[in-house]
């Protein structure tokens, strides 16, 4: 069985359905108007539209003829929180990287700078 966040990472994962989700940020959207920007067809996009339905990232609704998209950020949030577990993870290792860089540095300009010259042959 697949969780939650995966299905959430798994459809998050094409950047076309990420472009749509972008869309959706600013508002309800149809399909046509979703459809308008990419290169494919109106089924490819309703393919990428049902992978985001199924993950529960947009919510579709009937408005007389027409099929409205919304975005359900939940899922992103929940996606956000488990990210965000691991920037203090990553900073404190940046950090450490930062420091041994800077005793790298250390060392290096208190050791000498002078290399013995090495005299040239003449043939």
């Amino acid at each position: 069985m697949v969780d939650a966040l995966s299905t959430t990472f798994a459809a998050i994962a094409d950047p076309t359905r990420r472009a749509i989700l972008t869309r959706l940020s600013k508002g309800e959207a149809a399909v046509k108007e979703l459809a308008e920007p990419f290169d494919m067809t109106l089924p490819a996009i309703s393919k990428h539209l049902k992978v985001l339905e199924r993950a529960g990232l947009i919510e579709r609704t009937r408005n007389a003829q027409l099929r409205p998209c919304k975005l359900r950020p939940e899922p992103l949030k929940e996606a956000a929180t488990w990210i965000e577990r691991y920037r203090t993870f990553w900073e404190e290792s940046f950090d450490r990287l930062d420091e041994y860089l800077k005793e790298l540095q250390s060392a290096e300009d208190t050791a000498p700078t002078s290399l013995p010259s090495k005299k040239k042959r003449r043939r």
